[in-house]
């Protein structure tokens, strides 16, 4: 029996040496990650924060349940007790059948072991609470005072959190021990078969009666932090505080935080006084006054005082809600204009405004993800994931492109091929990126690439040194570089190209102690049996973006978007990162996440070594400056982003859609509009493929009204609250000293301007697009309605929505039409050059600027004939090709652009 027992303890203890061990490993190879980057004072601010949280939590709760049951103690001896028993005519000594356990040591040992147990899984699950601490330690002020408690900002985002956790944690403990103590003496009492001499045993009593005194004591305080959190308080017409939680609220928290002392007070006179009857009628009426005083009465006041004459009643409050929203989201900063409604452009105004015309995007991304993976990705394990819109400056002109990274993705490989070597030395990284312009397309409705291939090719002055992407959003496994064996590059021909790491962020695995500690950390054996393996091998692990980064630094917020970058023949993610908190006083939250937003970092890494960098694009943002105190030395100036990669910063997507959805209710700011909600705005919707569906903000390059130069916006429409028309567009600004800046742009409240939907539904009014739509649907091929544009040139709009065509059989979306609405013109051409002299005549084409570029159909007189011959022989290839898609159409335009050609011939030829 000894044996076996000596055994099964072996084996226990083993496991947890197995998982002491592996933990160890883990906490050692992200040791070796942080100092990899440079990180590694990160890693001890967290590791030692995390730790001294987890350990002050655990103590806490400990101390207070092992004091609290050792106090019991000789309760529980004297229960165990043998007492004589009287039993009709018999009298009997009578002993607990538990009683051989109630040792003083024994006991002692127990309470050890019940307090350790919730103490040691509340530390672990709190211990990543660990960022109020330091906030409150290194809280920096927001210079903006509540209007009801006078207090700093700071207070409520760095200071209250702490306080509320330190009274929960308090509050739950000795609740815990409350209850544990209770069912200890109503369980002894059970065991003497007399409550009474229990209740009334002075240690009992003594100890009762301090922690009913304790728990008072601490809901006075709980009282008072309540009050603050008025601030936020959802009952109104309003977020933060109205009229009843300030005149009735506030005062029920003031009054019962004099009640809770006066229950205080009691508990501890009863501790001479030992009347039981006194400790129930003040619960009783604490319970009560809490009932009259947080139920009752606030009802009434909203009811009887506030309802009848609610608006001017909530007039401080509601203005005060405005105020501190618009600050929260940076909407006090929103420079507002007037855009006129109505105008018309001319052919002269397209003309002058050629570099906004040439950047209409008519890639929709969600039809060129597909279109991108048929054509670029080469490989089976070769993924373009996202397709990412930028801007670069190209042969000396400033152009808008769309682009992708080319990914390995290990789980695309073959079957045979997903061998241990293969997916862990071998297949290492992906290999360039594919770039096409936004509103370029070839003559098969295919992008116009400015970089595509592998080895990655261009025409233009573009360049790439440094094609390998060993760091992205799908590389998911840890691989191991610089072995006897050279690493995959690419593709070419019959053979292979190989390549050799060449950075040095990885970590060095040579040592065979290393190679047995990241075998533990990554549990998986075949490290330690893997040849090939040298003192200068490097292992490369967390090398998914979204894992890399937000482990860096946890406390931040990550837009949903990381782009990738070509910047000095390197390729770079640019990830932006918010800070946030729900703690703003009186400003209303964003899905019930957040209510204080900033895009205050830029974080920089680079895609081949995996190195991080974190840029403050926010110095103002109080958080960033107490992340900054926290970890001093991480961020950098955004000025020390080399220049670049700063022509690529943008204003965020996530940031700009929760800014546009609020700017829609408070750009209200008078308190009388606002109530009655009067200029509520909507984001509009618009027909993706066939369905309704919210717009999304979208990126252009326009010349701002009263502006000299092209810029990189992005816009979002506004419409009335249940109606269609569009009443403002917001823009937020991406380039040089505009970086950062929104304008919004109103129409006349009295003039109608088409918003989105109207514009979708004069779309589908047109007898010619609607048939067209309905024949390419009919003959075994999709319709793809692509995003609508509205685009701002000079002081008019321009509305442009492109048509793509699917065959059912293929994967590969074609741009085959682009739908342009101007005034009361509603065109549907095969490029935005063949509709704008739809639209304004013929000096409203756009002239051939680049290679590819889609030629146009009106002809110069001053053409050669051998031009005109070529530009038939086109012409007629494609009405052969619309005649054999059922594009009667397309079919008859064609000849009739033809029949104008040949004239053209036959009159040069007089």
């Amino acid at each position: 029996m000894n044996l076996k027992r000596t055994f099964k303890l072996i084996v226990v203890l083993l496991l947890l040496f197995l998982v002491f061990l592996g933990w160890g490993a883990h906490f050692y190879t992200d040791w070796l990650w942080f100092q990899s980057l440079g990180f590694q004072r990160v890693f001890l601010t967290i590791f030692i924060s995390g730790w001294g949280m987890c350990l002050a939590t655990a103590a806490i709760i400990f101390l207070v349940l092992f004091i609290n049951l050792l106090l019991t103690r000789n309760t529980i001896i004297q229960a165990a007790a043998s007492r004589p028993v009287n039993e009709g005519d018999v009298i009997t000594i009578s002993q607990p059948s538990w009683s051989k356990y109630a040792r003083s040591g024994a006991i002692t040992l127990l309470a050890a072991l019940v307090s350790l147990i919730p103490a040691v899984l509340a530390g672990m699950a709190l211990s990543d609470r660990w960022i109020i601490f330091q906030q409150f330690f290194h809280s920096t002020p927001f210079n903006i005072q509540d209007p009801v408690f006078n207090r700093d900002v700071s207070f409520y985002v760095f200071q209250l959190p702490l306080y509320q956790f330190v009274y929960r944690l308090l509050t739950g403990t000795l609740l815990l021990s409350i209850l544990a103590v209770a069912g200890i003496y109503i369980l002894a009492g059970g065991a003497q078969r007399n409550f009474s001499t229990i209740l009334q045993n002075r240690t009992t009593r003594y100890h009762l009666s301090g922690l009913l005194a304790a728990f008072f004591l601490l809901r006075a305080w709980g009282y008072r932090l309540d009050q603050y959190h008025l601030l936020y308080s959802e009952r109104g017409i309003v977020y933060g505080p109205g009229y009843t939680d300030i005149h009735a609220n506030l005062l029920a928290y003031k009054i019962l935080f004099v009640i809770a002392l006066l229950a205080a007070t009691v508990m501890i006179l009863n501790v001479f006084l030992s009347r039981f009857r006194l400790v129930l009628f003040t619960l009783g009426a604490w319970l009560t006054a809490s009932l009259i005083l947080s139920g009752i009465y606030p009802v009434a006041v909203q009811k009887f005082i506030v309802v009848p004459t609610e608006r001017e009643k909530e007039k401080p409050y509601i203005e005060q809600s405005i105020k501190f929203t618009r600050l929260a989201y940076n909407l006090n900063k929103v420079e507002k204009k007037t855009f006129p409604a109505g105008r018309r452009l001319t052919a002269q105004d397209v003309q002058d405004n050629r570099d906004t015309i040439e950047n209409i995007r008519l890639w929709d991304y969600r039809p060129l993800q597909q279109t991108y993976s048929q054509l670029q990705e080469m490989r089976p394990y070769y993924e373009l994931k996202n397709i990412d819109i930028d801007r670069y400056t190209i042969d000396g002109r400033y152009r808008q492109v769309m682009v992708a990274a080319r990914e390995l993705n290990q789980d695309q490989l073959p079957p045979q091929a997903k061998l241990w070597v293969n997916q862990h030395m071998e297949y290492t990284h992906g290999y360039g990126i594919a770039m096409s312009t936004v509103n370029e397309v070839t003559r098969e409705g295919l992008p116009q690439f400015l970089v595509k291939d592998i080895p990655p090719t261009t025409h233009t002055d573009l360049k790439i040194n440094r094609p390998q992407i060993y760091f992205g959003e799908t590389t998911n496994n840890y691989v191991v570089v610089n072995t006897k064996s050279p690493e995959f590059d690419y593709p070419k021909g019959d053979e292979n190209a190989w390549n050799t790491y060449e950075g040095e962020k990885g970590v060095h695995i040579g040592s065979p102690s290393r190679r047995i500690l990241f075998a533990l950390s990554f549990k998986d054996y075949r490290l330690l049996l893997a040849g090939g393996i040298t003192s200068n091998s490097q292992v490369l692990y967390y090398r998914n973006i979204r894992d890399r980064v937000p482990k860096l630094m946890p406390f931040l917020t990550y837009d949903s978007d990381p782009y990738i970058v070509v910047a000095s023949g390197k390729l770079y993610w640019i990830w932006d990162a918010y800070t946030t908190t729900d703690m703003f006083p009186y400003a209303e939250p964003y899905n019930h996440k957040l209510n204080y937003i900033r895009n205050a970092v830029k974080v920089v890494i680079d895609a081949y070594d995996g190195s991080v960098n974190f840029y403050l694009a926010d110095q103002e943002d109080p958080i960033i400056q107490t992340y900054s105190k926290i970890f001093p030395g991480v961020f950098q100036p955004l000025s020390a982003m080399p220049a670049e990669l700063k022509k690529h910063i943008r204003y965020p997507e996530d940031y700009f859609m929760i800014q546009a959805r609020k700017y829609a209710v408070y750009h209200m700011e008078d308190y009388r509009v606002f109530y009655n909600k009067e200029d509520k705005w909507d984001i509009p919707t618009e027909i993706i493929e066939d369905k309704e569906k919210p717009m999304e903000a979208y990126y252009t390059i326009t010349r701002l009204p009263g502006e000299r130069e092209p810029e990189y916006i992005q816009i979002m429409p506004f419409v009335p609250q249940n109606k269609k028309n569009m009443v403002a567009w917001l823009a937020g600004r991406s380039d040089g000293e505009n970086y950062g800046r929104l304008l919004v742009y109103e129409f006349p409240k009295q003039e109608l301007v088409y918003g989105p939907m109207q514009i979708e539904a004069r779309i589908n009014q047109d007898t010619t697009i609607s048939q067209q739509i309905s024949l390419w649907d009919q003959r075994g091929s999709r319709v793809f309605r692509g995003n609508l544009l509205v685009i701002p040139v000079k002081d008019a709009l321009l509305y442009v929505k492109p048509l793509y065509l699917q065959a059912e059989q293929s994967k590969m979306p074609e741009l085959r039409r682009v739908i342009v609405v101007h005034g009361d013109r509603v065109v549907m051409e095969p490029s935005l050059a063949e509709a704008l002299p739809k639209i304004f005549g013929a000096n409203g084409e756009i002239p051939r600027t680049s290679e590819g570029e889609q030629q146009q159909n009106t002809t110069d007189n001053n053409q050669s004939v051998a031009q005109l011959a070529s530009e038939a022989s086109r012409l007629y290839d494609e009405a052969m090709e619309r005649l054999k898609t059922g594009d009667w159409a397309g079919y008859g335009q064609s000849l009739k652009q033809l029949k104008s050609i040949l004239d053209d011939l036959k009159s040069k030829a007089k």
